[in-house]
This record gives C-alpha cells, structure tokens and sequence, in this order.
C-alpha cells in the first residue's frame, strides 16, 4: 500500500484534496480525521502539518507526499521534488527600510527576520553572503520596527503588507514556490506511486486544456488543424454535408476564444468547448 501526507489544515490542504478527488482518490470527510484509507487504489493518506511533511518522506516513513516547494527546501529533508502540481503559487522576497538596505549583496553582517531560515540560509551560502538568519514563525512585517531583525524575507504577493510596514523589497526572488509531489531521494519506485504519479498529470492536463470540436469545409482542413494541431493531431471524420469534416482537437484553454475566432473567421462552423475530466496521454 502506498502511503502518501496530506496537508492538514489551510488553503494548501483544500487545494491539495480537491486535485487528489479530481485523480479518483478517497479523501477524508471529517477534517479531523488524521488519516484515510482508499483500499480500492491501495493507498493511505496521512494528514499532517505541510512543515513536516517533507521530513517525514525524506525519512522513508512515508512514500510520498504534497508540501510546498519552498517547505521542501527549508527542511533540508533528503526529499526531492517529483512534479509541480501548479497551485499554492507564492514568491520570496527580501524586504527592508529603503535606506537601511538596497541590495542582496549589502546583507553581509545584517539581521534576517524569516519563517523559514533554511531556505534563506541556503540562499546565502549560494550567494556567499554571512548574515545573521532569525527565525520567527508567522508574520515578520514588525521584526524591523521592534528592532529584531534589519531585514525580512517573506511570501510576496502585492507587497501591500510590507509598504505598510514602511519596507520595499530589493534584489531578485529568492525562490518562486507552488505546491510539488515529493519522495525520499534515491527510493526505488512504488508502483501505485507512478499511478498516483500517472493520475495527477491527468489532472493537470485537463485543467490546462478544453477539447474543441467543430466543422470545416474539406478544401480548409489543412489552415484549420494548423490552429488546432492537438496534443499528436487532431480527429477528423467526414460529415454527411458533402466536402464537409467534423474536426476535434485538445487546445490550452486559455487561447481557445481567440482559436475559435480564428476558426470562424476562416469558415469553421459548429464550433464547441468541452471540460477535461480527466485523461491519460
């Protein structure tokens, strides 16, 4: 049996549940429930803390598990990350007083306010820059004004929180993080791992992209699939209406208004968005 952590609490767990029912797995009903099996795919999930969970695969206690990339790095687990699962999207930035600091390669010597010192340690050291890394668990906009800390480094979004503070972020990202499958490095595969693996492609297929159908004057199929060349090519079947095709074709749902434009404008007819559930490719 495969046995995969879970988030257990925050946007991060919702995310991670939806995608996991989305792939065909049982998920828990009471969110107190720590852990749930799903004997038909001969799989456990463990409900824990997204910090943990990196420590717990990296040690081979468990198989696999869904945690946020910049978790992964800051645990200095001997895990590594198999797939992003491309949600829980967030941004590491420095902050400080504009006229404290300004720049990464003026952090020698100063104080680091941060949620996750192994993540900023490992960044120095890449950098060769010493500064002194305080850990602080939650917000740390305040660390500057109560004088523990010269600088931050936190999740940017819009950087509204930070400006409130009277901070302004400087230098480059120290990381962009979203939401990655990890397992211990080194493990042999685990069968059900490279289902569950198989799975969450599908899903992540079918978020990104719509199956298009439509008709085409016959003399037109060659300008109409090179709008539409599908994932190998597309599916075309003659239609009743002499010189007429029926076309299908996978296309990425964020270009598909501006491909069907394209297609009417060019004589297609008929044209049709339809969800991806799920697929195997």
């Amino acid at each position: 049996m495969l046995r995969v952590a879970v988030p257990n609490k925050g946007a991060l767990a919702e995310k991670a549940a939806q995608m996991l029912r989305e792939a065909g797995y049982r998920q828990r009903a009471d969110p107190k429930d720590l852990v749930c099996p799903d004997e038909a795919n001969d799989i456990e999930f463990f409900y824990l803390r997204p910090k943990d969970i990196a420590t717990y695969v990296g040690s081979g206690d468990l198989d696999v598990g869904i945690t946020g990339r910049d978790l992964l790095i800051d645990s200095g687990a001997p895990a590594e990350e198999v797939v992003d699962l491309a949600f829980g999207r967030a941004t590491f930035r420095f902050a400080a007083r504009p006229q404290d600091v300004a720049d990464v390669q003026e952090l020698g010597g100063h104080r680091i306010a941060t949620a996750y010192p192994g993540l900023v340690e490992r960044y120095l050291a890449e950098l060769g820059v010493k500064a002194d890394v305080i850990r602080l668990d939650g917000a740390v906009e305040n660390a500057i004004r109560l004088g523990v800390a010269d600088v931050v480094a936190d999740v940017v979004e819009t950087g509204a929180t930070l400006r409130q503070a009277g901070l302004v972020v400087f230098g480059d990202p120290l990381l962009h993080s979203s939401a990655v499958l990890v397992r211990r490095g080194g493990a042999p595969e685990h069968p059900q791992a490279a289902q569950l693996l198989r799975r969450l492609h599908g899903v992540l297929v079918a978020r990104r992209y719509v199956m298009l159908a439509y008709d085409v004057p016959a003399g037109l199929l060659d300008r109409a699939s090179s709008l539409t060349p599908g994932i190998e090519s597309p599916t075309v079947s003659p239609l009743h209406r002499e010189g007429w095709v029926a076309v299908q074709a996978m296309v990425q749902r964020d270009d598909v208004h501006r491909i069907m434009d394209e297609l009417y404008e060019l004589g297609a007819r008929a044209i049709l968005v339809t969800n991806i559930h799920a697929c195997r490719l």
